[in-house]
């Protein structure tokens, strides 16, 4: 396997993890906005894509008009069992799906939302080609990013903690992958090369807090519960423990023993078709 495969490898016990300790740290309030935005349009039909275990999907769920059908995609099908074992009010259609190659007709949904996916995509342009593809004309194509690992303290903290236990090798996958898409001029010119129009583009900043009941969830949420495991284990898969106690130790050094409390910021971004 080359060395950046597992990148997008989401599987095993990651997908439970990654629901109960990644999505209330980081995800939740990012998925309301996005549900938010989404609730202020007319729509009939949305496609979300990279959906995960569903935090977003949960949030249209519980926003939108009972008219509005749900699709529900991601490239790895354990996290969408994971996503129906939560499951919806509504009925949701989940489907194992890649984003650079979406099965669905051209013209088909009112909008296509993504939350913190773009970045895992090999090829970003021909993921957003198709996003445009499968949207009706005057359709919404929303999604967020995350902003610099700096400004996201609890990721930045971990990361450097494993620089320290790994310094050889140290795992990345954070901060090259996760929070490493937050270039918006980048962004921007992608949209314009697979055809969306740049005077249809917005783009705002939001900021946040991330807050766990100890320092402890917050390392098993980053390192036990996304990719970066893959990392730390194909590094040593012994250590995984110790990487995550490392971990836990050096938020616990900056936030505190008890409760935690830490900046997340991204930015989200919405283009017309």
């Amino acid at each position: 396997m080359a060395k950046h495969d597992t990148d997008r490898l989401f599987s095993g016990s990651i997908p439970l993890l990654y629901e109960t300790h990644l999505v209330p740290l980081i995800f939740e309030p990012y998925a309301r906005d996005l549900a938010k935005t989404l609730a202020a349009l007319r729509l009939t039909n949305v496609l979300e894509v990279a959906a995960g275990t569903g935090v977003v999907t949960r949030a249209l769920d519980a926003t939108l008009p009972d008219r509005v059908a749900i699709t529900a995609t991601d490239l790895n099908q354990p996290m969408l069992d994971q996503a129906a074992k939560v499951g919806t009010r509504r009925t949701v259609q989940w489907q194992q799906a890649d984003a650079m190659q979406l099965p669905f007709d051209d013209g088909t949904f009112d909008a296509v939302v993504c939350q913190f996916g773009v970045m895992f995509f090999p090829d970003r342009r021909k993921a957003y080609e198709q996003a445009r593809r499968v949207l009706r004309p005057g359709g919404l194509f929303l999604f967020n990013v995350w902003d610099r690992i700096e400004e996201n303290e609890f990721a930045d903290t971990v990361t450097r903690a494993l620089e320290q236990l790994f310094p050889a090798d140290p795992p990345r996958f954070l901060a090259r992958v996760a929070y490493g898409y937050h270039d918006r001029q980048l962004t921007a010119r992608e949209l314009v090369e697979a055809g969306f129009d740049s005077k249809m583009l917005d783009s705002r900043t939001i900021a946040a807090r991330s807050q766990a009941a100890s320092a402890r969830i917050a390392a098993m949420a980053y390192c036990q519960g996304s990719p970066l495991r893959n990392e730390i284990e194909a590094r040593d898969p012994a250590r995984l423990v110790e990487a995550t106690d490392c971990a836990a130790e050096a938020i616990a050094r900056q936030f505190g023993r008890g409760a935690v409390d830490g900046k997340i910021q991204a930015y989200v971004v919405g283009v017309t078709k």
